[in-house]
């Protein structure tokens, strides 16, 4: 019996992790496509995790084997690739079903779009500071000799 029972809830920990990485990897397609990754010098692969990480907290399930999770990503990576889709219009009905409503389908495309926003205004900030500090001088060193003043004569 323990046995099933540890094989049952491995099946389930590895199906959560495939579901997230599917959604991770279009996560990761459109940021490397993001016009504003690339002009911002932002790494898609920082991005796409920055924002994964953002959605998940917006999205159904408590936990990441959750099988409200699971179904969440997939649906989330499925939403993401509907321009890639032969038939948009079927893909679009078919969300529309996946999610619930349309309303739960604009839901989740609005928790995508201001995850985005959040992180690329974050990372943006981020990499700002990292310019502060690589810019002001240490206050533990001493001055150099040659950057001394001069006495005058």
């Amino acid at each position: 019996m323990k046995k099933l029972l540890l094989i049952s809830i491995s099946a389930l920990l590895l199906s959560a992790c495939a579901e997230k990485n599917q959604y991770e990897q279009a996560v990761l397609a459109q940021m490397q496509k993001e016009k504003d990754i690339k002009d911002y010098k932002i790494e898609p692969e920082h991005m796409a995790k920055c924002v994964v990480d953002m959605t998940s907290e917006n999205m159904p399930g408590f936990f990441p084997a959750d099988p409200n999770r699971m179904t969440a990503y997939r649906n989330y990576a499925k939403m993401l690739t509907l321009n890639e889709s032969k038939d948009p219009k079927k893909t679009l009905e078919e969300l529309r079903t996946d999610f619930g409503s349309a309303k739960a389908l604009a839901e989740a495309h609005s928790n995508y779009t201001e995850s985005l926003m959040n992180c690329i205004s974050a990372v943006v900030m981020e990499s700002e500071e990292e310019d502060k500090t690589d810019d002001t001088p240490k206050t533990d060193e001493a001055p150099k000799a040659d950057s001394a003043p001069k006495a005058q004569n």
